[in-house]
């Protein structure tokens, strides 16, 4: 498929692709990942603490391989072998989970899909900022966020529809996952297409000093609220974990994700082609907020209704953040260091969710869950307060665009 197509407005062909490679991959970790934290706790007899020790964990790895392949891709002058390598693992890994007795070789799979996550997540997402014009490059990365949180809720929603139908059995799920892993690495390979982009006099070692030094203040204030963001907001296997404790049955676990993340898909693109117009710092803060709603529901919510609404909140804070965040790192960082520039905020990410899931399970083993969303409303409360100290830094806009 040529990139330069334009289905759907002035969106190029090969971000649609992308999309799709990323609903594909989706689906296959979530069929894993929306029963793992009860797998876990009920099938391994895994503690709380453990759990969220080895969420941050294989989320921190995700998100510190990415400066190594974001530096790599810039140094490179090519996004897609490496974005081809890093889905390749992540399919690679889904046997190894239905083959697995014990906690070593879940962690184990973990990590592995995680680093396959982490080698493929800063190249594509500089092969988006690559691919997208500057006037559409919010949409651009709403678009792909959308399809990627499409197949983000169909993975629990197959996951229900399969414990249900082979009466709890998770291997059997587990193995189902196969499938559409290897289908989102056939696509990425067949259906996008690089073009290699030219020396420009700079190439080299992108992460050294002198490169790094190119990288302005406005992306440095970007890469702080990134991680007070991530350090506000915790591993999503805590919010599995508080609907089955709140009486939710084994098979309609996934339904949790497939909830939050039905919201997150439906309003990632409209947010992402928002931030083309309006002011960055804004939509920032409404995200905050959002997550400060979301944690005072699952924190001191007694009541089911409280509990779902909390987790419909949360994904309405994704939607309006994640797409955001991508497309503030591409506006304020150099073309030919923009896989370094998401390795590095994705570095400052990795280490707040290894920190935040750590305290979680802590909080949760110590005191109950009530402490953990406690928690998470006091870090997102301080964020808020830390945002509006600066009102208009780092939040560049478009021409003709509104401004902070």
């Amino acid at each position: 498929m040529s990139d330069s197509s334009r289905p759907g407005g002035r969106i190029p062909a090969g971000i649609w692709v992308l999309g799709f490679v990323s609903l594909l991959m989706d689906v296959s970790s979530e069929l894993i990942h929306s029963l793992l934290p009860v797998f876990l706790y009920t099938s391994l007899g895994v503690s709380a603490l453990a759990i969220g020790l080895i969420e941050g964990a294989a989320e921190a790895t995700a998100l510190i391989v990415k400066v190594f392949s974001g530096a790599l891709s810039d140094w490179w002058g090519r996004r897609k072998p490496l974005a081809l390598l890093g889905y390749g693992l992540g399919a690679a890994s889904k046997p190894l989970f239905a083959l697995a007795t014990g906690a070593g070789l879940v962690v184990a799979a973990r990590l592995i899909d995680r680093v396959g996550k982490g080698i493929r997540g800063a190249p594509r997402d500089a092969l988006v900022a690559d691919l997208a014009p500057a006037e559409v490059r919010g949409a651009a990365f709403g678009l792909r966020q959308a399809l990627d949180t499409v197949g983000a809720f169909l993975g629990p929603l197959l996951a229900m529809l399969f414990m249900l139908l082979w009466a709890d059995d998770f291997r059997a799920v587990f193995w189902v996952a196969v499938v559409p892993g290897g289908l989102a690495v056939a696509l990425l390979l067949f259906g996008v297409r690089e073009s290699g982009r030219p020396a420009d006099g700079r190439r080299g070692n992108p992460i050294r000093r002198a490169n790094l030094r190119r990288l302005p203040a406005a992306y440095w204030w970007v890469v702080a609220v990134g991680a007070v963001f991530t350090l506000a907001r915790f591993s999503e296997a805590f919010l599995v974990l508080r609907a089955q404790q709140g009486g939710l049955p084994l098979a309609f676990v996934p339904l949790v994700l497939i909830a939050m993340n039905v919201v997150y898909a439906l309003t990632a693109y409209p947010f992402g082609k928002l931030s083309d117009t309006v002011s960055h710092r804004r939509l920032l803060a409404w995200g905050l907020a959002v997550l400060m709603a979301a944690d005072a529901c699952l924190a001191w919510g007694r009541h089911w209704s409280a509990i779902w609404a909390g987790i419909v909140l949360w994904g309405l804070h994704l939607g309006l953040t994640q797409g955001l965040l991508a497309r503030m790192v591409a506006d304020n960082a150099p073309a030919d260091l923009r896989g370094t520039a998401y390795g590095v905020f994705n570095l400052m990410a990795g280490l707040a969710m290894l920190l935040a899931s750590a305290l979680a399970g802590l909080l949760w083993d110590r005191f109950g869950p009530g402490y953990t969303f406690a928690a998470g409303f006091a870090c997102a409360s301080l964020a808020l307060v830390a945002l509006n100290l600066r009102p208009g830094a780092g939040a560049p806009q478009p021409e003709g665009s509104a401004r902070p």
